[in-house]
């Protein structure tokens, strides 16, 4: 595979390259290690598409997990406590989780611990590898990526997902689709526009989204 598009959200991108860019060298290799055609190994059980060979989205993830964790991201969880009170949430939002539950106790709430976690953190940027439903790709951007930044965990968050030519196809001759994936995954194409429906400042957190091609 390879890095067909970026966007950088909050100056994401420009942040990897000026203070992490061996992180972004590995992404890129991480990435091109990924042989697409090995991985066409899921009998489609869609109407549509019943007994064809689709690209595996589970064995797609899992290669590209594996180019992570051999170069030392490790996964890690951020923890904090929540309340039924929406202002008392706002309070302690930036908080830390031991001032958080305090902060929640002595107004006489219940404090109840939560956790985010992600699947690769090093030296404070996360990446998440989403090949899967569209709607995951959604809270990694505006929840797991924020929970981390928030926490003080990373300084930056990566999404890793397809373009829309990797899960289907346009045969140039005759302009037919073909698919490539199940339909109801994440490309790209979309969630780049998901992301800048939502303005300029949203998510509070500097990201840089990445769309990935054979």
């Amino acid at each position: 595979m390879r890095i067909a598009e970026y966007y950088s959200h909050l100056n994401g991108y420009e942040f990897i390259k000026v203070h992490k860019p061996g992180l972004w060298s590995e992404i890129e290799k991480v990435i091109a290690e990924v042989d697409v055609r090995k991985y066409r190994t899921k009998v489609s059980k869609e109407k549509t598409m019943k007994g064809e060979l689709l690209l595996s989205p589970r064995q797609l993830n899992e290669a590209v997990d594996a180019g992570f964790s051999k170069r030392g991201w490790k996964q890690r969880t951020a923890s904090y406590w929540v309340t039924k009170d929406a202002k008392l949430i706002r309070k302690t939002l930036n908080m830390s989780p031991d001032e958080q539950r305090a902060e929640i106790l002595a107004a006489g709430q219940e404090a109840t611990r939560s956790f985010n976690q992600t699947d690769f953190v090093k030296d404070r940027v996360a990446v998440e590898v989403q090949f899967g439903k569209y709607f995951a790709v959604a809270y990694d951007l505006f929840v797991k990526h924020l929970a981390f930044y928030v926490g003080d965990v990373i300084d930056v968050g990566v999404e890793i997902v397809p373009m829309k030519s990797l899960s289907a196809s346009t045969l140039r001759d005759s302009g037919k689709r073909v698919r490539n994936m199940s339909t109801g995954i994440a490309w790209y194409e979309k969630e780049l526009y998901n992301l800048i429906r939502e303005g300029r400042g949203v998510p509070g957190v500097p990201l840089v989204l990445i769309g990935v091609a054979a």
